[in-house]
């Protein structure tokens, strides 16, 4: 008769090798060089976060108006309250901030539906975003139809200008990139060259002489009579500039794709352009995500410097209250409040381009 083997239950793993202190011995202290190291790096740590914390927190100022209540020394936020106006809308009219204020919850409700899983229709959201939020912000921002009045971009500033640069770059970067890569893989001579030359003069060239030829050089090769604003002509600046790096960025992924897949498109019959938008360009675009939000968040941060051509962003006027005699040493507040916006913007777009590589699934991994 057949002896039955019974499998004995798995024993729980040994009581030291689980938990927090296991996880301590393994990582922090798992020999004498990385113990000095980790107590060191809490050294370090805790000299800056302890004045710091006591500095932001305990002797802050949060609660009221007055710049006499910031004279023992702790952080001054309430100069963030009282110029929290003009940091998001900067120069925008008073009465008009309304019209701001429905464009940025137009692009916040935008982002909110496709961060949500399963909202219904999210493949029209993302076309039908590049193509009206522009249109959106220059019919309620600039005004003159409906009966609104014409704001000029040149009262375009704060959070508001900054975004709106960041917006229109990202949304135009792209596609512009895209065609860009296609004409430096193409074939035909003449098209390859020019997208060669092109990519690589822009890239070859720093962001701020790109703003000052833009802002300047410009206008001399327009028609008479014709006038761009200082905040169109930033933006054609940028999107050239950026467009240049993105067009590398998808290049990369492009160079990605086994020609495997092309030669399986040419078998089913397909042309050189549904070949591309239907098999090659959604697996490459999929491989350069990282590489693609990389270069978004450096165009965010890159908005600062039209500065130097006069216009107003958030960290500009940041920069122009500092220096109000009524708020005195209040630079590191404002620094810091600049700081965080842009870290939460940053960190935001990290974190949903980490979520859509997931969904997508785009990491190779190995089974």
């Amino acid at each position: 008769m057949a002896e039955t083997f019974v499998p004995l239950p798995s024993l729980p793993p040994p009581s030291g090798s689980v938990g927090v202190g296991a996880w301590l011995r393994t990582r922090l202290f798992n020999g004498p060089v990385n113990s000095i190291l980790t107590l060191v790096c809490l050294w370090l740590v805790a000299s800056v976060l302890i004045p710091l914390f006591d500095w932001g927190v305990i002797r802050g100022h949060f609660v009221g108006s007055d710049p006499q209540a910031c004279r023992d020394g702790g952080a001054c936020w309430l100069f963030i309250g009282a110029r929290l106006r003009f940091f998001i809308y900067g120069f925008y009219p008073d009465g008009e901030l309304w019209r701001v204020n429905v464009v940025l919850f137009t692009a916040v409700a935008v982002i909110v539906a496709l961060a949500i899983p399963g909202t219904p229709g999210k493949r029209w959201i993302v076309p039908g975003a590049i193509v009206g939020m522009p249109i959106l912000t220059i019919v309620f921002m600039h005004g003159g139809v409906f009966g609104m009045p014409v704001v000029a971009t040149d009262q375009w500033s704060g959070l508001t200008l900054t975004l709106v640069l960041s917006i229109v770059g990202i949304v135009a970067a792209l596609p512009m990139g895209i065609v860009l890569a296609l004409g430096r893989r193409s074939k035909m001579t003449v098209i390859r060259l020019l997208c060669t030359m092109f990519i690589e003069v822009w890239r070859g060239v720093p962001l701020i002489s790109v703003l000052f030829m833009a802002s300047v050089m410009l206008p001399l090769f327009l028609p008479e009579g014709l006038q761009f604003s200082k905040v169109l002509r930033a933006m054609i600046g940028i999107v050239l500039f950026e467009s240049a790096y993105m067009a590398e960025v998808v290049r990369g992924g492009l160079q990605a794709i086994p020609r495997g897949q092309t030669e399986a498109a040419a078998a089913l019959g397909l042309g050189y352009w549904r070949t591309m938008a239907l098999v090659v360009m959604p697996q490459a675009l999929k491989l350069v995500i990282p590489g693609i939000v990389n270069t978004f968040i450096a165009l965010f941060k890159d908005t600062t410097l039209v500065l130097i051509i006069g216009l107003f962003d958030v960290l500009a006027t940041i920069h122009a209250t500092i220096v109000d005699p009524d708020w005195p040493n209040i630079a590191t507040e404002g620094y810091l409040f600049a700081a965080a916006v842009f870290w939460v913007f940053c960190f935001g777009m990290s974190r949903y381009s980490q979520a859509l590589e997931r969904k997508l699934h785009t990491g190779h991994k190995r089974n």
